[in-house]
């Protein structure tokens, strides 16, 4: 797994940037209370998250990560993934002036981290509304709590919401599934009257908008 190198600290560019990451970090773990890769290369923060993961053995769901790139205010060589609770309490103990985060010792094993999303050769496919998105996402949750009965198992739950998320939005390009919309809907990544883009390299999709990226990895390369 990644391991941080060179540095055990990360230079903010400025107080706005340490409240972006806040607010990424925060709506990441009602995501995905799990890990946070940050890879630090020059002036520029990388930092992933997984929104969604298949959990069961068989289950459909693809993997979608959330990708926000910051301006760092030092130069920066690291690799790491973190638990984001750990990056979560050391944002909470920074002042307003204060925009030198700690990068927290310990690292964790997280299996989407593993892969890295291509960097180049991304093939432009079209665009998509971010009201639509909006809509899929809404309209997903809403399903989904129709599907599932009270007090569900687990398989039944991982199921509904392999099928929700894991289907084709339509008019879409790409057959980016609708999870794609939940991801940057939970984290931010959409507002009302702006218009995101979709690429394709490889067997990866990607969406992005002027607020981030949503990385898609189907369930048949895990």
């Amino acid at each position: 797994m990644p391991t941080a190198t060179h540095t055990d600290e990360l230079r903010l560019a400025d107080a706005g940037t340490v409240a972006d990451l806040r607010t990424f970090v925060s709506r990441a773990r009602a995501a995905d209370d799990g890990g946070i890769r940050l890879q630090g290369a020059g002036n520029v923060l990388a930092a992933y998250v997984c929104v969604m993961r298949a959990k069961l053995l068989g289950e459909g769901t693809p993997t979608i990560l959330g990708l926000r790139t910051m301006a760092l205010g030092a130069p920066a060589t690291l690799d790491v993934t973190v638990s984001l609770a750990s990056v979560a309490d050391r944002l909470a103990r920074m002042d307003d002036a204060d925009v030198v985060l700690p990068v927290p010792p310990m690292t964790v094993n997280e299996s989407w981290a593993a892969v890295t999303a291509p960097r180049g050769a991304w093939e432009q496919l079209g665009e998509v509304s971010a009201d639509d998105l909006i809509k899929v996402a809404r309209d997903g949750v809403q399903e989904i709590g129709q599907i599932i009965p009270v007090n569900p198992g687990a398989l039944i739950v991982n199921n509904a919401r392999a099928a929700v998320w894991g289907r084709p939005m339509d008019g879409v390009p790409g057959e980016l599934p609708g999870g794609a919309a939940f991801a940057a809907y939970t984290l931010g990544f959409v507002a009302p009257g702006e218009t995101g883009e979709v690429f394709r390299s490889n067997r990866w999709l990607r969406l992005s908008t002027a607020r981030g990226h949503i990385l898609v990895r189907p369930k048949a390369v895990l």
